[in-house]
């Protein structure tokens, strides 16, 4: 199981920006690493996920455009872009990852796929 830290949650304006990160220990290569957001009453929805061992990345077409997820494999950490933060962007943002994996098209959406979870950063954006 791989320890998660995420970070670079906060309060913007919307048009605004932040870059989340996701620290995974011991490594971040080889991976699928996933971000997720649930909002108050909503499921928990699959955002953007990459694979570290192969740079492969998804998205959520609601995200397409404006967001980029990354990898920094010195740093054991994966990242988050936002930019463009509209309302709809409001929720808590979680990191997860499943060792020794990549990311498939058909299962990065699943959160059952995941065997590792972060604590969770909030996001809110306003109008």
């Amino acid at each position: 199981q791989v320890p998660l830290v995420e970070s670079g949650g906060g309060s913007v304006q919307g048009g605004g920006s932040l870059k989340l990160s996701c620290i995974t220990s011991p490594n971040t290569y080889g991976n699928c690493v996933g971000w997720f957001r649930q909002a108050p009453g909503r499921e928990r929805e699959g955002v953007a996920a990459i694979s570290t061992g192969g740079s492969n990345t998804y998205y959520d077409d609601s995200v397409k455009g404006r967001f980029t997820i990354s990898q920094d494999n010195a740093k054991n950490t994966v990242y988050l872009q936002m930019n463009s933060l509209n309302v709809e962007d409001t929720a808590t943002y979680y990191c997860s990852a499943r060792e020794y994996a990549y990311c498939n098209g058909a299962r990065w959406r699943d959160p059952d796929y995941y065997r590792a979870w972060g604590q969770g950063t909030q996001v809110t954006v306003s109008s």
